[in-house]
């Protein structure tokens, strides 16, 4: 059984080499991803440079390499820089767009949800949530945010599928505890509107 759900989990998270990087499964570059993560978190948040000045320098620098190597390959009869054609095809603009027209159109449901069907479970769970994100972006700034995550989706997923069983049934303990707390809340709102209506 625990074979079966470690492939499930490979098989969600894509099957692939990401797959195989966030279970660990290939250890050294799920080292050098954790450790490029740290690298680039230390640069830009303890060692105080900031984000474009980084990649103006480093585009500065790409620049002037292939410029000095284009003139000195004319001059001493060598090939040219080898770079590939510069250009987005349609194709990937089109998955792109399709891709964001998905999530729009969720966040567009849930707002119809919210402001016309008046569902208050749905405005709750809303509420909650951006109540969570405002709250935790109080205490950490944007890229503190962006490597905590990194870090949380290389190092979860290995512990999860090492104690895949117990996570699930705490989850599942914990599911079932907040379910009863948010049904609790809109029934308890559900009935101080109706005795508004009714005064």
């Amino acid at each position: 059984m625990a074979t079966t759900s470690r492939r499930s989990l490979h098989a969600l998270l894509g099957g692939g080499a990401v797959a195989d990087v966030v279970l660990w499964r290939r250890r050294n570059v799920s080292a050098a991803a954790v450790a490029g993560a740290t690298a680039v978190w230390f640069l830009f948040e303890r060692a105080g440079y900031s984000f474009p000045s980084v990649m103006a320098n480093a585009l500065l620098l790409l620049v002037a390499i292939l410029f000095f190597w284009a003139k000195s390959a004319s001059l001493l009869n060598r090939p040219l820089p080898p770079l590939p054609k510069l250009e987005v095809s349609d194709v990937v603009v089109e998955k792109a767009a399709d891709r964001a027209l998905v999530w729009i159109n969720k966040v567009l449901a849930v707002g119809h949800d919210i402001a016309i069907k008046r569902d208050r479970s749905v405005f709750i769970k809303v509420i909650l949530i951006l109540w969570v994100v405002s709250y935790i972006g109080m205490l950490f700034n944007f890229l503190t945010l962006i490597y905590i995550g990194v870090m949380f989706s290389l190092l979860v997923p290995p512990l999860y599928e090492k104690y895949q069983d117990h996570v699930d049934e705490k989850i599942g303990m914990a599911h079932s505890v907040l379910s009863r707390h948010l049904d609790t809340i809109i029934s308890k709102t559900g009935e101080s509107t109706k005795q508004k209506k009714t005064e």
